[in-house]
């Protein structure tokens, strides 16, 4: 029978995607030198992949912690144990499940769900109990309108993506005039679509198609009919990795050809790169982070390339930036905790909304509505199969190409 809620400390958090239907529970110390985080993830359903990532780097941060001697609480160190649960990719559960970690697990503070939509849902329920939640795939605006006090979020708004990728293709693609947007209908998708077409439109694109599609779409042909039939120079399609190969590989099936195509998430991801192979080649996209980034930063993993090592150590791949933001997210608690001195969970939240600082993630500093306004996300393009940064300058690797077949 399958346990949806499974405990695990950071050692043995292994077994958890292996054998996520058994069930098991350890701790790495006594419970009063234990600091335990919730981590509600969808580790099965369509959603699982986004799953792995969040864990690998929650994973890491706590190793990293652990290895140390733990988290520094007014002079006394606390071991790092993190309590996974999985919430099948059902935005409900996810709910169910962070209120079970703070009413029955006990944790002290919590990792917000996947994405937009479960993270603004789970939310509700960390502001019930007054408990600091840090949200390490959430970047919808509308996640932080709720003037909810106990909601951080390490993804800066839609619109830092979507306004520097659209003034980049205007500069390097005259030719661009029309562009054709679809879009999962879920929360960040949705939301994300809709800034590209605010950005489309204040650069003087024309929009000719704005369609989205639901949740689990298996066949996308007479949508991508109806598009190629528009002859649009610019497709800019969202979603999940699994969605945008599944959308990739009908458009290479309908012979689609476009100057410009864009997919956001998944093209930020090796996975999607290899699965993709050649059809792969000159998608741009845009994320949060790059390992290409070169902060010095004050927390535990110190220097961007730090990270990047340790990761690569651990894991044999190269981290994305699912992985960084969920590490950032444990490495914030982390010094808002010793921070604070206290696990008292008010403390730890003051000492949230007023950091300034930075960290091998950027520049972290939070907003009044908690979500992080500090950073300049990379622009990138898939070239020779791996990931080009094309903006910020500071950080820009190669030149913009045209052409996706």
């Amino acid at each position: 029978m399958f346990h949806p809620r499974l405990a695990v400390s950071a050692f043995s958090a292994s077994l958890l995607l292996a054998a996520a239907g058994l069930g098991a529970t350890s701790s790495v110390a006594s419970a009063q030198d234990v600091i335990r985080f919730g981590a509600p993830l969808p580790i099965t359903g369509p959603l699982a992949p986004e799953a792995v990532k969040q864990q690998q780097g929650y994973d890491l941060w706590a190793e990293q912690a652990n290895k140390a001697g733990g988290i520094d609480v007014g002079g006394k160190k606390y071991k790092v144990e993190i309590v996974y649960s999985d919430y099948q990719s059902n935005t409900p559960r996810s709910v169910q499940t962070t209120e079970q970690m703070i009413t029955q697990d006990k944790v002290n503070f919590m990792f917000g769900p996947f994405g937009s939509g479960a993270a603004k849902a789970a939310s509700t329920i960390a502001e019930k109990y007054k408990v600091p939640m840090l949200a390490a795939t959430a970047s919808s605006s509308q996640v932080y309108d709720q003037n909810y006090k106990y909601l951080f979020g390490t993804f800066t708004p839609n619109d830092t993506l979507t306004t520097p990728l659209t003034q980049l293709v205007k500069a390097k693609a005259a030719d661009v005039k029309k562009i054709a947007i679809l879009a999962r209908n879920d929360l960040f998708p949705l939301a994300i679509a809709q800034e590209m077409e605010k950005s489309a439109k204040a650069n003087g694109l024309e929009v000719v198609y704005f369609e989205k599609y639901a949740i689990n779409t298996l066949d996308h042909s007479a949508t991508l009919s109806q598009i190629k039939s528009l002859n649009p120079q610019w497709v800019f399609v969202t979603g999940y990795t699994n969605d945008l190969l599944l959308i990739r590989k009908q458009m290479v099936d309908q012979q689609m050809k476009a100057g410009v195509v864009t997919m956001i998430a998944g093209p930020a991801y090796q996975e999607f790169i290899e699965s993709a192979g050649q059809s792969a080649e000159n998608i741009s996209s845009a994320s949060w982070w790059h390992p290409a980034e070169q902060y010095n930063g004050k927390d535990i993993f110190g220097t961007t390339a730090n990270f990047v090592k340790l990761f690569k150590d651990k894991y044999k791949l190269e981290p994305d930036y699912a992985h960084a933001s969920a590490a950032v997210c444990g490495a914030l608690f982390q010094m808002a905790i010793e921070k604070a001195g206290s696990l008292d969970r008010d403390k730890v939240r003051d000492e949230l909304a007023k950091m300034d600082v930075v960290t091998f993630w950027g520049p972290v500093k939070f907003g009044a509505n908690g979500q992080i306004n500090s950073l300049e996300p990379p622009v990138f393009q898939i070239q020779a199969g791996k990931p080009v940064v094309l903006f910020p300058d500071a950080i820009k690797q190669g030149e913009f190409k045209l052409g996706v077949n």
